[in-house]
C-alpha cells in the first residue's frame, strides 16, 4: 500500500526530513524539531541508509582518540548519556550518510506503515514559499495555478488530486461528503495508445462515472447518471505541448449534475508519457464558474518555466 503524503526521515540525510508526495520523493527538505523526550522521530524508508534512535546524550571523554575514531567508522559510535533521574543509557548508531546539494533523489521506497509528522498534508506536493498560488505535480513535471476559491487537497480519498474547491457539502443522494470541484492529474501508463485525442475520448466516460455515478466505496452520491451531452472538444495547447480535450455535461438523478472534462497532452519530462488531467465542476449556482477550466488550462506550466502556457484552440501542430 502506498503511504500517504507527508514529511518522513530523508533516506539521503537522516538529520533532515523530506517530503513524500504519495508517489515519489520531492526536493522539499526541512530540519525536524528536536526530539527531546517526546514522541519517537519519524522513520525513514526501511531500505534507507541505517536507523537510530533520538535522545539527549553527552559524549564521554576518551583517552585514545585514534582508536575511538577507527571504531566509530567501522562499527558505529557508542554514546553514553545521563537521563533526568541520574541513570545511564547506551545508544549505538551507524554513521549517517551526508547528502550534498548535487546528490540525486534516493530510489528507496517509503515504509509500508509510515507515521508522518503530525500536521495536515495535501496530496499534491507542497509549493515553494515564493509562489504560494501554484501546485506542483512533480511526477509529471508541471504546475497548476491555484484559482480563487480553490485549495490544495486535504483528506481526499481520490488519487492524484491536485486541488479542490474550498469546503464540502452533503451529497444529494446518500449524505456522504462531496466537493463542488476537483482537478486530477495522472500519467497514462496502462495504454499503448499515444494520441491525445484518442486517449481523451477513451477516458471521458470513466471520468464521468467516477465523478457522478459510483464513488470509490460503491455509493451513488448523486443517485447515478441519467444522461450526458458532449458540449465541447478540440485541440488544446498545454504547457507548450499539443493536446486534446473532451467536455461532457452530465445530468444526475439527484442534484444539478455537473461538467466533466478529460484533457491529455505529452509530458514535458522523461519519456514524454501522456498526462491526463480531469476536471470535475458541479453545475448550478454553487458550482465553480465553467470558465475556470480554461483558466486553469492556460495556467499550467512546466516546472521552472513560468512563460510557457497554452489554452483551448492554441495551434501547435497535429494532435493525432
Amino acid at each position: 500500500m502506498t503511504p500517504p503524503p507527508g514529511w518522513y526521515r530523508d533516506p539521503s540525510a537522516p538529520h533532515q526530513e523530506r517530503w513524500w508526495d504519495g508517489t515519489a520523493w520531492t526536493d522539499h527538505r526541512r530540519t525536524p524539531e528536536p526530539a527531546g523526550f517526546g514522541p519517537a522521530p519519524v522513520p525513514y524508508p526501511e531500505s534507507g541508509p541505517g536507523t537510530g534512535t533520538g535522545g539527549r546524550a553527552k559524549a564521554v571523554a576518551v583517552t585514545t582518540a585514534a582508536a575511538v575514531l577507527v571504531a566509530a567508522i567501522v562499527t558505529g559510535v557508542v554514546v553514553l548519556g545521563e537521563d533526568d533521574e541520574g541513570g545511564t543509557r547506551t545508544q549505538t548508531r551507524t554513521p549517517p550518510v551526508t547528502a550534498t546539494a548535487g546528490d540525486p533523489a534516493p530510489v528507496s521506497d517509503p515504509p509500508s506503515s509510515p507515521s508522518p509528522s503530525p500536521s495536515p498534508t495535501p496530496t499534491a506536493s507542497e509549493p515553494s514559499a515564493d509562489d504560494p498560488a501554484v501546485v506542483e505535480d512533480q511526477l509529471n513535471g508541471v504546475t497548476f495555478p491555484l484559482q480563487d476559491g480553490w485549495v490544495r487537497p486535504r483528506y481526499v480519498a481520490e488519487d492524484d488530486v491536485m486541488m479542490t474547491t474550498d469546503g464540502t457539502y452533503d451529497c444529494p443522494a446518500d449524505g456522504s461528503v462531496c466537493r463542488h470541484g476537483l482537478v486530477i492529474s495522472r500519467t497514462v501508463t496502462a495504454n499503448a495508445e499515444s494520441s491525445p485525442k484518442a486517449l481523451a475520448r477513451q477516458d471521458i466516460e470513466d471520468a464521468a462515472d467516477d465523478a457522478y455515478d459510483v464513488d470509490l466505496v460503491g455509493n451513488k452520491p448523486f443517485g447515478g447518471i441519467e444522461s450526458h451531452e458532449e458540449v465541447a472538444a478540440g485541440p488544446v495547447a498545454v504547457a507548450g505541448r499539443a493536446g486534446y480535450y473532451v467536455r461532457w455535461r452530465v445530468k444526475t438523478a439527484e442534484g444539478p449534475g455537473g461538467y466533466v472534462q478529460s484533457m491529455v497532452f505529452p509530458s514535458t519530462v522523461g519519456t514524454e508519457s501522456p498526462i491526463l488531467v480531469r476536471y470535475v465542476f458541479d453545475a448550478g449556482e454553487d458550482g465553480p464558474p465553467l470558465a475556470g477550466m480554461d483558466a486553469i488550462t492556460k495556467g499550467i506550466r512546466p516546472i521552472g518555466d513560468a512563460d510557457t502556457g497554452g489554452g483551448v484552440g492554441s495551434g501547435l501542430g497535429p494532435t493525432d
